[in-house]
């Protein structure tokens, strides 16, 4: 009797064992994100966390889908059918006054400073913003960039009435200026640099010119949240920044080893090429001499109210301006001793 009392007792403990090893695999938060665009180099940070368990470590279950270009993700947040997405925060604020009863907000800044740029070819006479008169300018209408476009030809004395603008596909965008068929285009400068050198176009007739070198002083890329997920789940929110933090800082130390894990996922991307775009991302829009000072993920709210009234300039608001806590909600961010930039 006693033998077969112990027998049980093991086998029910063994139960236990089981049921209590099973338990965090259900109780896991499931996180639908959102990329702006594909699994390329600048991409790295989000899918290093993946393949290292960041998140699955704060008790995550995230997912992570490609978009189609800066307003995708505003999209998908809206509608509800993604919880957290990556995208431009300056198409995030004209969204908001255009649907004020979608408040999604921005949580944690990822490109301190915007990759919008205007990226044309010497041979076709393009090297300063005031040689675009005359031009042809290819660009997407739902470039992130051209969406800049006007602030951009005001801070430069630009008479936009003499630049052709022709609405362009994203996946001809480059092959159009590498056939001499526009001039120049608007675009990120570590994808439109990167394709026009992939396509063969000699280094040194491409010219790169950063808006935000020309006057066009705006935030870029930041991770924004559904609103109502944000209510339900703000834990899972810090948990997500806290993995996403460990996986910016491995692949600031390591970008060889961190493209890796987007090759991984991309079975045309090319090493070098993603490579070579990572580290312009990080050196141009990431890693900046504010985010050195200041840490990873946070904005400087006179600035950011100062870039509102840049847009303002060239955008009507349809409800009152926005402030920079209308829009960025910095209490989900990592402790500031964690976002140190080293």
């Amino acid at each position: 009797m006693r033998r077969f009392g112990i027998t049980r007792i093991a086998g029910f403990v063994a139960a236990i064992g089981l049921v209590l090893s099973a338990m965090p695999a259900s109780a896991q938060t499931s996180i639908k994100f959102t990329l702006d665009w594909k699994f390329e180099g600048p991409a790295a940070p989000f899918v290093v966390a993946l393949d290292k368990g960041y998140f699955k470590a704060e008790g995550l279950d995230v997912t992570i889908d490609t978009a189609g270009g800066s307003l995708e993700p505003l999209n998908r947040m809206a509608s509800g059918t993604y919880d957290m997405g990556f995208g431009d925060i300056n198409s995030l604020i004209k969204f908001r006054d255009a649907n004020p009863g979608t408040p999604i907000k921005a949580v944690f800044m990822v490109y301190n400073k915007p990759p919008f740029s205007i990226v044309g070819r010497k041979s076709r006479g393009v090297v300063m913003p005031k040689d675009l008169e005359g031009k042809k300018l290819g660009a997407p209408a739902a470039d992130g960039a051209f969406a800049q476009w006007k602030i951009f030809a005001q801070a430069n004395d630009i008479d936009a009435s003499k630049v052709t603008i022709e609405n362009v596909g994203f996946p001809v965008r480059e092959p159009m200026l590498a056939a001499g068929q526009v001039d120049a285009i608007t675009g990120f400068s570590f994808s439109s640099y990167i394709n026009l050198k992939d396509r063969g176009v000699p280094v040194d007739d491409i010219t790169v010119i950063l808006m935000a070198d020309h006057g066009v002083n705006l935030y870029g890329n930041a991770i924004i949240v559904n609103p109502k997920f944000a209510a339900e789940k703000p834990e899972a929110v810090g948990k997500f920044l806290n993995a996403f933090l460990k996986g910016l800082k491995d692949t600031v130390k390591n970008p060889d080893a961190a493209v890796a894990s987007v090759l991984k996922r991309n079975d045309v991307a090319k090493k070098e090429l993603e490579l070579e775009r990572l580290k312009m991302a990080l050196k141009d829009n990431i890693v900046t001499p504010e985010v050195k000072a200041n840490g990873y993920g946070g904005i400087d709210p006179a600035r950011f109210d100062k870039s509102i009234e840049q847009i303002a300039l060239t955008y009507d608001f349809k409800n009152p301006k926005p402030k920079a806590a209308d829009i960025f909600d910095a209490s989900f961010l990592p402790p500031a001793a964690e976002r140190k930039a080293n």
